[in-house]
């Protein structure tokens, strides 16, 4: 099957460099130290959504959960302040 880029971006096949940038600010997380989280270089995460360098598959799926665990983290800490868990 055949999905032009319209398609893909919609069926969140293809994620733009935007995208990425949005992600990572959300995240709080430099492109630096996402690379090197990611085992990766800078300088090729840089060509991530340009000239034919599709952003890997993975990359937005990732970034979705560290922002989600991120979340849990900080409130978890909010409820064990309170005295509400421990």
């Amino acid at each position: 099957m055949c999905y032009n880029m319209h398609q893909m971006m919609i069926k969140g096949i293809y994620m733009d460099k935007q995208l990425l940038n949005e992600l990572l600010t959300k995240a709080g997380l430099t492109k630096k130290e996402f690379a090197m989280i990611v085992g990766t270089s800078p300088a090729s995460l840089s060509n991530w959504g340009t000239a034919g360098r599709d952003i890997p598959y993975w990359v937005e799926t990732w970034l979705n959960l560290y922002i989600e665990n991120k979340e849990c983290k900080e409130l978890k800490e909010k409820l064990v302040a309170a005295g509400i868990c421990n």
